[in-house]
């Protein structure tokens, strides 16, 4: 990630969903400090966990990453 941006879709689904980064860190079987690198741009998440926050979040890839859906120009 370039200037540790983060998962900025990440923080805003799990905000918008009233979940606290422990629940999630819990659920996924993650620390809640790996969660919050992941947020912060501290760590980047490897493939594999990218799918299991998609699948857990029920959001794309590309939302966790950028905040939006992919949309073609």
């Amino acid at each position: 990630m370039k200037d540790n941006v983060g998962l900025i879709g990440l923080r805003i689904v799990r905000k918008q969903r009233n979940l606290n980064q422990l629940k999630v860190a819990m659920d996924l079987n993650i620390s809640r400090e790996a969660l919050s690198h992941y947020e912060n741009g501290k760590r980047c998440p490897d493939v594999q966990m990218l799918r299991r926050l998609s699948d857990y979040f029920n959001v794309s890839i590309d939302f966790l990453i950028n905040g939006k859906e992919f949309t073609k120009k």
